[in-house]
């Protein structure tokens, strides 16, 4: 593994997470109660054995770069281990980023200096569990030229995703962005294979391409739009590589690029069986913790009324949350949350520094950071009254954005 370095895309502006990503880059946007999105990229990375990676930031990254910072100083410099974060800097030029394979070229001395044979492309924003050992054994078993990660989706998501056109023997032979008439898995009508945003290199190949596509004005300077297309032309060999059930690692993958993808994502970490399990100790899931006390849960009582018992069933509570007579549901609670007196949160995400005074009651919503709501505040019980004051997904989930006065 010592022959692959790895590069993380982590600069998309995620304008359809707004207003999460108002301060934020998209990968920084928390999730699952302690994390950050990047993380389940960089623990992918870890648990696969890959310890030289590069972090491609550009838009907002100051959070991100925190993080980064205070949890990921996990390698060994002296033993040639890093995760380095490389900002857009207009080094060959006055732009910044104008697409993922020009975020790499804009970087290409990277590449040169440390001369590696393989070149892996991750995205940053994506939540999945992946052993990438079994992605570079297959390229190389099969002397690809380039290889694409890919994972089998119900055709009628095609508008949502790149589509990746394979013959029978898993040969790319096109790429279609978010088609309404998608071509299909071969024998498989109604699936499609979407791209994973996952790109594997033989190095000398990808400095190839990516001088030949910065040639070219005309270009978006994408993988998916330009440089495979470049490739299929050229003949040569690039696969799909699908994203199987494997031994000890899901299929689990979603791309939480909408307001909606990444609430319903949040909501499968949920249940006695959940889509996404975050408590598996073969594929730990790093993150930096803060030093919060435990989790405190009250049974709250005014003096002369009746005891008001708190209510845990079926949510994700992280450290430092108090649960004070209140009743929380179905619902994700990052650190530091207090939940007051008799007041309820059901089928919500809350983020850190989230106060909620006696008798509010939240549903379906989704609440940034550092926020108080007032007692008796109802959120997500009158969506076009709601919509006044706060962002609604088209599934109606309310969005109160980080440090709004309510």
């Amino acid at each position: 593994m010592r022959d692959v370095l790895t590069f993380i895309l982590a600069g998309g502006k995620g304008e359809r997470l707004n207003p999460l990503t108002r301060d934020r880059a998209k990968p920084a946007v928390p999730f699952g109660g302690i994390y950050r999105i990047i993380d389940f990229t960089l623990s992918n990375c870890v648990n696969s054995g890959l310890r030289r990676i590069f972090l491609l930031t550009q838009y907002k990254s100051f959070s991100l770069q925190r993080h980064l910072l205070e949890g990921w100083n996990i390698y060994s410099n002296q033993l040639g281990e890093f995760i380095d974060i490389i900002p857009a800097q207009q080094r060959i030029g006055a732009d910044w980023y104008k697409g993922t394979a020009d975020a790499l070229y804009q970087n290409i001395y990277a590449i040169q200096d440390y001369d590696p044979k393989l070149i892996l492309i991750l995205a940053g924003d994506h939540i999945y569990k992946m052993d990438y050992r079994k992605l570079i054994e297959y390229h190389m078993e099969r002397g690809a030229d380039m290889t694409v990660g890919c994972i089998r989706m119900p055709k009628e998501e095609s508008i949502n995703f790149g589509v990746i056109e394979v013959d029978g023997k898993n040969q790319v032979t096109g790429f279609q962005e978010k088609p309404t008439q998608p071509k299909t898995v071969p024998g498989t009508p109604d699936q499609i294979y979407g791209s994973m945003g996952i790109y594997l290199f033989n190095a000398a190949v990808l400095l190839n391409e990516l001088e030949l596509d910065a040639k070219h004005s005309d270009s978006g300077h994408d993988f998916g739009k330009n440089i495979i297309p470049q490739m299929i032309a050229k003949r040569s060999k690039v696969l799909a590589y699908q994203f199987n059930d494997e031994e000890n690692v899901s299929t689990y993958w979603r791309d939480i690029g909408t307001r909606d993808a990444y609430y319903q994502a949040n909501m499968d970490l949920l249940g006695q069986n959940p889509k996404f399990n975050l408590n598996q100790k073969s594929w730990p899931l790093r993150t930096y913790h803060h030093q919060y006390p435990p989790i405190k849960v009250i049974t709250a009582q005014d003096e002369g009324q009746a005891a008001n018992p708190s209510l845990i069933e079926d949510a994700i509570i992280a450290s430092g949350c108090v649960i004070e007579g209140a009743r929380v549901v179905r619902s994700v609670l990052s650190s530091n949350v207090h939940v007051k007196k008799r007041a309820e949160v059901v089928n919500s995400v809350i983020m850190e520094g989230v106060v909620i005074a006696e008798g509010a009651k939240i549903q379906n919503a989704i609440v940034d950071k550092d926020n108080y709501i007032p007692p008796n505040t109802m959120i997500g019980f009158d969506i076009e009254e709601e919509r006044k004051k706060f962002a609604v997904t088209a599934s109606g989930i309310v969005i109160v954005a980080k440090r709004t006065p309510l």
